[in-house]
C-alpha cells in the first residue's frame, strides 16, 4: 500500500510537510507530481511548489535525481521501504491546488501527492497529523480509522479533495443518499438550512432525471459540498463523490430571504453545474481521459458536449427543480445568447476547436480573446438548446440522448461517435447532421425559430452605447474609464481603440463613464474622443456603425398565445 502522512508543517508560512512511503520500490523508483487536475484544462505545474525533497531507507540517505521539472528518481539499494519527505507551499483560494493558513487547510491530492510511477494501480492510504485545537476534516474519501482515509488507487486519491478548519457542516439525504454540505468563511447569521432544502432539490431533480423514479441509486454512497466562502470568488471543479466551490460570502442565503437576489441564484447555479458533473464528465467521459495523463495536456474535441450541455443543465435543473421560474430562466438563458452574440470568436473557432485549445486559450483569456476564440461552455450550452428543442420538435429530447448515453455501459467513456450513433438509433438522422454542423462550424444555430417552437418569443432591445461601439471596458470613481477589450469588426475596432487606454472625454467633455456621453452624443453621430495611451494624449474621432449587431441584445419572454402544439412542447421542455 502506498501511505502518505500529511502535516502541518508551519500554519504562518503555508507550508505542508508530506511523508511519502513506498513498500517494494523499483531500483530506479520514479516519482512524480501532476502538472494539471482533471477538469482544468490547463498545465499548471504544482511541482513549483515542492521543495526539500529527501528519501531514504531505513538510515541510509537515498540519492534522488530530478529528471524534468515535476519527476524525479531514487537510486534504491535494495526492497526496503523508500521513505520520502518534502514540502509543499499551499497559499492559493482557488479550488484547483492547495491552502494552508491559521483559520483554513485545503488541499487537492494532485497538489501534495507524489504518484509512485508503475505502482498507481496499487491501494493508497492519506493519514492526517496532527490538526490545530477546534479543526475538523470534510472529505468524500472513505475513512478507516481516525484521520485515516483509503483509495482504491491513485486516480481515486487525487479525486478526493480535503476541507480542514472550523467550518460550518450540515447534511441531508436526496433520494435516500446522504449528503454533507460544508461552508468555510460564511458571515454570521446566514441560512444554512435554506441552503441545504435548495441544494437537496437539486440533488432529488438530478437524480431521477439520470436514473427516473423507480429507486434507481446514483454512482455514488454518500456526497461533499465543499464551500469557501470568500469576499470575491467564483468556481467550482467535480470530482468523483464531491465538489470543490468558491463563491462571494454575500451571496449566501439570509434569514427570512422571500425572493432570490441573482447572486445566490448564480450560486445554486454552480452547485447544480458542479453536481451534474458526477455524472457527465466523471463517469460519462471523454474516450481520451478515460485514464488521465498526469504529466501534460490530454487533448480533446469534445468539451462543448461535457461542460456546454452541463451549463445548459445547470440553469435548466433550477427551473425544474422549482427554484425559479419560467421567466427567470429564460432571462438566464437570454444572457448566455447574448454573450455568443457579442463574441467575434464564434465565426473563427468551432466549439470543438475550442475544446482541442482549451490549454493553452480559455484558462488564458487575454484583450483579443473575444476576437479569436468562442467559449465551449457557453455556445455549448446553446448548442445544447438547439439540439433539445429540434429533438422536441420531433417527438423526442436531450434527456432522452442523455440517458441513452448513460446506457451505452451505466456511465463511461464515450465518443462523438457514439453521440452520433445514438441520435441515429433514436431515429434522428436530422438532429444529428445539424448537430456535426452546430459543433464542427463557425455558423450560428436557427435559435428564434426553434425557441418559437415552444412558444417562446424573441425580441430585442437596444444595447448600452459602449457595447454598441464594441467596447468592453472597466469603470470606476477613481480610475475612470479602461478599455479592456475590442470587439473586431466594432466602430471601436476601425477608430484605432486599443485594450489599455484610458478613456478621458467625448468632445470634448470629461467622462467618468462612456454610456454618460449618450447625453449630448446621439449613436449614430460621430464624436472625437480623446484618451491616454503609454502616456501620450491622442484624439480619436469614432463614428458609430447603425445598424449594427452590437447594438442590439435578446429579450426572451413566454409567449402564451401560441399554438396548442407550442405550448405543449414548452410545458414537456420545462417539466423534464
Amino acid at each position: 500500500m502506498i501511505a502518505y502522512r500529511i502535516d502541518i508543517a508551519d500554519l504562518h508560512t503555508h507550508h505542508f510537510e508530506v511523508t511519502l512511503q513506498v513498500p517494494r520500490p523499483a531500483a530506479q523508483q520514479e516519482l512524480s507530481l501532476p502538472v494539471w487536475i482533471p477538469g482544468s484544462y490547463m498545465v499548471r505545474e504544482f511541482g513549483r511548489h515542492l521543495s526539500g525533497l529527501r528519501a531514504w531507507q531505513g538510515r541510509t540517505e537515498v540519492p534522488l535525481l530530478q529528471l524534468d521539472k515535476t519527476t524525479w528518481r531514487a537510486d534504491c539499494a535494495d526492497a526496503r521501504t523508500l521513505r520520502v519527505s518534502y514540502r509543499v507551499y499551499a497559499f492559493d483560494t482557488s479550488v484547483r491546488t492547495a491552502f494552508l493558513d491559521d483559520r483554513r487547510g485545503f488541499f487537492n491530492g494532485t497538489s501534495l501527492c507524489l504518484r509512485v510511477t508503475g505502482r498507481e494501480a496499487d491501494p493508497h492510504v492519506v493519514t492526517l497529523g496532527r490538526l490545530p485545537r477546534g479543526w475538523s476534516v470534510a472529505t468524500a474519501m472513505p475513512s478507516t480509522g481516525e484521520r485515516e482515509y483509503t483509495a482504491a488507487d491513485y486516480d481515486e486519491l487525487v479525486d478526493h479533495p480535503f476541507e480542514l478548519g472550523t467550518f460550518w457542516r450540515g447534511e441531508f439525504e436526496a433520494c435516500g443518499v446522504p449528503h454533507e454540505f460544508i461552508v468555510a468563511g460564511a458571515w454570521p447569521g446566514w441560512d444554512g438550512q435554506r441552503l441545504l432544502d435548495d441544494t437537496r432539490r437539486i440533488c432529488e431533480q438530478q437524480i431521477r432525471f439520470w436514473h427516473g423514479h423507480a429507486g434507481a441509486a446514483p454512482p455514488f454512497g454518500r456526497y461533499v459540498f465543499m464551500l469557501n466562502a470568500v469576499d470575491e470568488g467564483y468556481g467550482g471543479l467535480e470530482h468523483r463523490a464531491s465538489t470543490a466551490l468558491i463563491a462571494a460570502r454575500r451571496d449566501l442565503p439570509r434569514p427570512g430571504m422571500e425572493t432570490l437576489p441573482d447572486g445566490y441564484v448564480t450560486l445554486l447555479g454552480l452547485i447544480s453545474h458542479e453536481y451534474f458533473h458526477t455524472w457527465n464528465v466523471k463517469r460519462l467521459k471523454p474516450v481520451e481521459l478515460a485514464r488521465p495523463n498526469y504529466t501534460g495536456e490530454n487533448y480533446t474535441r469534445m468539451l462543448w458536449f461535457f461542460e456546454g450541455f452541463t451549463s445548459y443543465y445547470d440553469d435548466l435543473m433550477l427551473q425544474r427543480a422549482g427554484l425559479i421560474d419560467v421567466a427567470r430562466y429564460l432571462k438566464l438563458l437570454a444572457k448566455s445568447v447574448n454573450t455568443v452574440a457579442a463574441t467575434p470568436g464564434r465565426q473563427v473557432q468551432s466549439v470543438a476547436e475550442a475544446s482541442f485549445d482549451a490549454w493553452v486559450k480559455y484558462y488564458r483569456p487575454d484583450e483579443n480573446t473575444p476576437n479569436a476564440t468562442v467559449s465551449y461552455y457557453v455556445k455549448g450550452s446553446l448548442i445544447a438548446l438547439a439540439l433539445d428543442l429540434r429533438l422536441r420538435h420531433k417527438g423526442s429530447s436531450l434527456d432522452a440522448l442523455m440517458r441513452g448515453l448513460w446506457s451505452l455501459g451505466n456511465g463511461g467513456p464515450i465518443s462523438e461517435a457514439d453521440i452520433d450513433r445514438t441520435l441515429r438509433a433514436m431515429g434522428q438522422r436530422a438532429a444529428a447532421d445539424d448537430l456535426r454542423a452546430w459543433v464542427h462550424g463557425t455558423g450560428d444555430m436557427p435559435l428564434g425559430e426553434l425557441l418559437k417552437g415552444v412558444a417562446v418569443s424573441w425580441s430585442t432591445e437596444r444595447a448600452g452605447w459602449a457595447a454598441s461601439l464594441g467596447l468592453r471596458l472597466s469603470e470606476g470613481a477613481v480610475t475612470g474609464v479602461q478599455v479592456r477589450q475590442v470587439l473586431a469588426g466594432s466602430a471601436a475596432s476601425d477608430a484605432g481603440i486599443c485594450a489599455g487606454d484610458e478613456l478621458l472625454a467625448v468632445d470634448g467633455w470629461r467622462i467618468r463613464r462612456l454610456d454618460d456621453a449618450q447625453a449630448w452624443v446621439s449613436r449614430q453621430q460621430a464624436f472625437d474622443l480623446l484618451l491616454v495611451r503609454d502616456q501620450r494624449v491622442r484624439q480619436l474621432r469614432v463614428q458609430p456603425r447603425d445598424p449594427s449587431p452590437l447594438h442590439e441584445t435578446v429579450v426572451l419572454a413566454m409567449h402564451d398565445k401560441a399554438p396548442a402544439a407550442a405550448l405543449a412542447r414548452r410545458r414537456a421542455w420545462m417539466a423534464g
